[in-house]
């Protein structure tokens, strides 16, 4: 499907197949469109500074995933978005996760903070034992570099769960 090539007629979304004609639109399509329509709202240099609109913008980008994705929004000292990353990709439960390759990212973007976000598939968006310690290492890691961590976010279908409000971080 190429960007934007879709309308909606009786409140249903319509895309265009490779020969031109309109079908209705799988669930995979509509989040790829949602997925394109923040990319293109939320541009480099978009500032995030709310929680909400931070968990808005990560549950767009990560509900509807049958595997685990991990992500980051790398961030100027304003909090402006330099670059949105999905760095791993896992399973249905688990993804692995590299800290030197979430520093070596961060160094790249020339970021000066970053907010971790992953889904949780199974809906459920508390952090396991495991999220702990691993959003722990990263921002100790990330710490080395001058990075500040502001926030790890689980998205759980439609929930989120994020640490800096759990007081996590």
């Amino acid at each position: 499907m190429s960007q934007f090539s879709f309308f909606t007629f009786d409140s249903m979304l319509l895309v265009r197949d490779a020969q031109g004609r309109y079908l209705p639109a799988s669930v995979d399509e509509i989040l790829n469109v949602a997925r394109q329509v923040i990319d293109q709202k939320y541009q480099r240099g978009a500032l995030f500074t709310a929680p909400e609109l931070v968990k808005d913008y990560l549950r767009t980008k990560l509900v509807g995933f049958e595997h685990e994705v991990f992500a980051a929004l790398f961030l100027d000292s304003q909090h402006r978005l330099l670059e949105y990353v999905e760095l791993f990709r896992g399973t249905i439960d688990q993804a692995s996760v590299y800290p030197r390759e979430v520093v070596k990212e961060a160094l790249r973007v020339n970021a000066a903070a970053v907010i971790f976000s992953h889904n949780h598939p199974s809906g459920n968006p508390e952090p396991s034992q495991a999220d702990k310690v691993l959003t722990q290492r990263l921002k100790e890691a990330l710490a080395l570099v001058e990075v500040r961590a502001l926030d790890h976010i689980i998205v759980g279908g439609e929930d989120t769960v994020s640490f800096a409000e759990q007081g996590l971080l």
